[in-house]
């Protein structure tokens, strides 16, 4: 199994950390020593899972075709008001991340950055109305060269930090990495009104694998 490289510090320091807890268990309390082996090797596991980084190539590259940028639910298909970049009605798909799910984030289509920001802020549950304004959250625009496609990774109760990898002017590649969400949460794509959605509520999406909608 793959892990990303957002995961490496992370695992060596909790390993070290399970390490000295069950020394300290085995020299003090040795009765119980197999009982917290066997909790620090699941914990070890859940934190394992929770960076793992599968190999997913794009069967068909078309920057007509917007890929889930994530792994996760489809909690949101609905016009919205998008205030920060467009300023105008756009559609929104949200995609909520389990902590089981892959936390990995790719980029939808090709394309240029267009605009890119950081917003540090709260940690409400990742369903809270408010989260998508008051959380800690990035937004990303990339222009295909005939529509511009907004993502937006938010924070939630859990995730207590984002990974982001673009910059203004940058151009990316459909499917490749823009981005991490430690411990998962959400992320909001802004399309088109005119966009063709391929998802239904409810719908469980794999990044670089659903289609999300075509332009």
């Amino acid at each position: 199994m793959k892990i990303h490289k957002e995961g490496h510090r992370i695992i060596i320091s909790f390993s070290f950390a399970l390490l000295v807890a069950n020394s300290l268990i085995y020299w003090h309390l040795e009765e119980y020593l197999w009982l917290s082996s066997a909790v620090s090797f699941g914990l070890f596991l859940l934190v394992l899972q929770f960076f793992r980084n599968p190999n997913r190539e794009i069967l068909i590259a078309d920057d007509n075709l917007v890929y889930a940028p994530a792994d996760g639910k489809i909690v949101v298909i609905e016009e919205a008001h998008e205030a920060e970049y467009f300023d105008e009605k756009r559609l929104q798909v949200s995609i909520f991340m389990s902590p089981t799910n892959v936390h990995v984030n790719r980029n939808p289509i090709s394309g240029t950055v267009n605009y890119f920001r950081y917003h540090p802020g709260k940690y409400l549950v990742a369903w809270h109305p408010k989260s998508s304004s008051e959380n800690e959250r990035t937004t990303l625009v990339i222009d295909n060269g005939e529509d511009e496609v907004l993502l937006r990774q938010i924070a939630g109760a859990m995730a207590k930090r984002i990974v982001h990898y673009a910059s203004e002017g940058d151009t990316v590649r459909q499917g490749t990495d823009f981005g991490f969400i430690k411990f998962g949460s959400r992320v909001d794509l802004f399309l088109p009104l005119d966009a063709k959605i391929e998802v239904q509520m409810g719908q469980k999406v794999k990044g670089n694998k659903t289609v999300i909608a075509r332009l």
